[in-house]
């Protein structure tokens, strides 16, 4: 028996300094990774208690091998009903703690490996979902105008298409990072802790300045706040967009019936200003992605660029046209 792997005092150690010393101080992982992590941590731990009858407290670095990890991800899929995608979150934050482990336990750097070549499972793609722009003015416009919670969502919307943010970013931003002038933009606080500027168009940027001078919002206040003038949830983002999308489909019925989220207006924000000629490079800055691969996909989804690109390349039975110089032509060649 090995000591260190069967001691519980020994994982319960190495799990405090991987979120402690590896994560937040020598990472400086954003307060949303530590979240997630810690979370999948939680699942791990009632899990595991259910299948080895043991608290947590009582955990062993032996009892979380590749049995426990394997068994634990066919529960989110099968029984927790996880999309892959979610399980492959799921396993990325514990392939980060098994390499840590193999840094810090020379004992267990077997049962680290081991976890470590489970592999990410492929999952098929879906087709990303984006509006018209028909289907988007209607959008915009189907909060009304007379409450304060039409206003706010007016406002949202409005910043959700110019910005292309990801909801937690809008729901993030502060007056003090939006700055209103001659050129106005915002400053959206990224994934991973990146920041990024997004110019805002002149009826945007009037429409924050009516808001602001509407209802006093002071410097470190949300720019969109919920109605005790604390930061949205995503929850509640979420409900107020489903709202907006039921209203936005008395005028467009075409919005019914399909899985339309906040993260779509960003997939259209790409697809709007790909058509209009946008480079890619610009696009993908303007999203915040971090590899061109992300902003590749807007091009493969496109169906309007694909049959431009179609109507340029003749059918397979159209007999092809060659040039033929004259003779002048020949003449000179020959003579050359």
């Amino acid at each position: 028996m090995n000591t260190l792997l069967d001691k519980p005092s020994q994982f319960a150690s190495l799990v405090e300094r991987f979120f402690v010393d590896r994560l937040m101080s020598q990472k400086n992982a954003s307060p949303r990774t530590v979240e997630s992590y810690r979370d999948t941590f939680r699942m791990v731990f009632r899990y595991a208690e259910q299948q080895l009858q043991k608290a947590p407290v009582k955990l062993t670095l032996s009892d979380f091998n590749t049995k426990l990890i394997l068994g634990f991800l066919n529960h989110l899929e099968k029984d927790r009903h996880n999309s892959i995608r979610s399980r492959n979150a799921r396993l990325a934050a514990l392939h980060s703690f098994s390499r840590y482990v193999s840094t810090q336990c020379p004992a267990g750097v077997y049962l680290a490996q081991q976890i470590l070549a489970i592999p990410m499972k492929r999952f098929e793609k879906p087709l990303l979902v984006f509006l018209s722009r028909e289907e988007m003015a209607a959008l915009l416009a189907a909060p009304g105008t007379d409450s304060w919670f039409d206003q706010r969502d007016r406002l949202l919307l409005a910043m959700l298409y110019n910005t292309g943010a990801r909801i937690s970013e809008l729901i993030g931003i502060r007056l003090a990072d939006v700055t209103l002038g001659a050129s106005s933009y915002v400053r959206l606080h990224g994934k991973g802790r990146k920041l990024r500027t997004v110019p805002l168009w002149k009826e945007t940027a009037e429409q924050v300045r009516r808001w602001v001078r509407s209802h006093g919002l002071q410097p470190e206040q949300p720019l969109l706040p919920n109605r005790h003038g604390h930061q949205m949830t995503r929850a509640n983002a979420a409900e107020r967009f489903a709202r907006a999308i039921t209203q936005a489909a008395k005028q467009c019925p075409q919005l019914l019936g399909r899985h339309i989220s906040p993260h779509s207006v960003r997939h259209t924000v790409a697809q709007h200003l790909l058509r209009e000629g946008v480079d890619i490079t610009v696009i993908a800055l303007w999203l915040g992605h971090e590899s061109l691969a992300s902003t590749h996909g807007y091009i493969e989804a496109d169906l309007a660029m694909k049959e431009r690109a179609l109507s340029s390349i003749s059918p397979p039975a159209t007999k092809g046209t060659r040039y033929h110089p004259s003779d002048s032509l020949l003449n000179f060649l020959r003579n050359l």
